[in-house]
């Protein structure tokens, strides 16, 4: 039997929600089944698998003690940091993340990603024990696609992970972007409106000025102002209005401005010729605008970070 006592980070929780973090290998249909046959139980009595947690409740499990091995979280511990922190308090990291790097784990990446290299820094400077932890690890707020670089907020506790969450969904954040585009716009100041819909099979969208019979479109909104140009190239400062798959690439593609090394939305193969890996672009400045609470992150509000545009690889493109 294990007994696993619900801390700050843990509480608030459904139980269900609770045990598929603390137990993640523990298939889900066993661990309802566990729950209803009493063989996991909340201070020490027969607990319905909607429970809110408390701080202080005890969750008792009458399982095999293999469960517990997690040989993941511990190798990622082991990891010798890669990361480039922008900002870090007691409760969240800003980190740029560099193109080619993913941000979790896939199929064909485990332990080479954002965030292991997080846990493992916050791990060896003290700050996360995995032992002292139930259900709470460090945590992304955010993603960027792996060729795509930017600030990327991790959260330090589970009151954290919370609010952002909530603040996202929300869009109490604004973020804005740097590109290197094709071509050069007659306008250099504008907001482009069109329909995106996305091909799950092949991991794309397509984007229509009007609005399309098929009922999945979704309306994307970007907006953009022209920074530099220079050798039949514009550098733009993107707005992001509407967050969706994709957007910024196969809009501005759609336009036929293609981002400069773009291999999904433009036509790269001289791009790659000269040395261009991964598409021109950048989440490079975040700032947050919290309308509502937002408890121990009221001192973020109304702040804003960025990164220098001397950091990033393709504005060297405009100097």
């Amino acid at each position: 039997m294990r007994v696993l006592t619900i801390n700050t980070n843990d509480a608030g929780q459904r139980l269900d929600k609770f045990l598929s973090k603390a137990v993640p290998t523990l298939p889900t249909s066993l661990m309802y089944k566990l729950i209803r046959t009493k063989k996991i139980k909340v201070n020490r009595k027969r607990t319905e698998h909607t429970y809110f947690l408390c701080e202080g409740d005890t969750v008792e499990l009458f399982i095999k003690e293999e469960f517990f091995e997690n040989t993941a979280v511990t190798a990622s511990l082991k990891l010798t940091p890669h990361i480039d922190i922008i900002y870090e308090d007691e409760n969240i990291i800003l980190c740029d993340k560099r193109a080619g790097m993913i941000v979790h784990s896939d199929d064909k990446e485990s332990t080479n990603t954002l965030i292991s290299h997080i846990t493992a820094y916050l791990y060896q400077k003290g700050e996360y024990d995995p032992e002292k932890e139930n259900s709470f690890a460090p945590a992304l707020c955010n993603r960027i696609d792996r060729n795509t670089g930017g600030i990327v907020i991790a959260a330090k506790n589970a009151q954290t992970l919370r609010i952002m969450n909530e603040k996202i969904k929300n869009r109490e954040m604004s973020k804005k972007y740097l590109a290197a585009v094709h071509g050069t716009f007659e306008e250099k100041e504008g907001v482009l409106r069109g329909y995106l819909i996305k091909d799950s099979k092949t991991n794309t969208v397509k984007v229509f000025k009007t609005q399309p019979k098929n009922g999945d479109a979704k309306k994307i909104i970007t907006g953009y102002r022209v920074v530099a140009e220079k050798n039949g190239l514009s550098l733009l400062e993107v707005d992001l209005i509407t967050g969706r798959t994709h957007q910024i690439r196969a809009h501005m593609s759609s336009i036929g401005h293609p981002l400069l090394g773009d291999g999904k939305y433009g036509i790269n193969r001289d791009d790659k010729q000269i040395g261009y890996k991964y598409q021109a672009l950048y989440s490079y400045s975040l700032e947050f605008c919290f309308k509502g609470d937002s408890g121990i992150l009221e001192y973020l509000n109304e702040r804003i970070f960025k990164i220098d545009e001397d950091k990033i690889w393709f504005c060297r493109e405009f100097e």
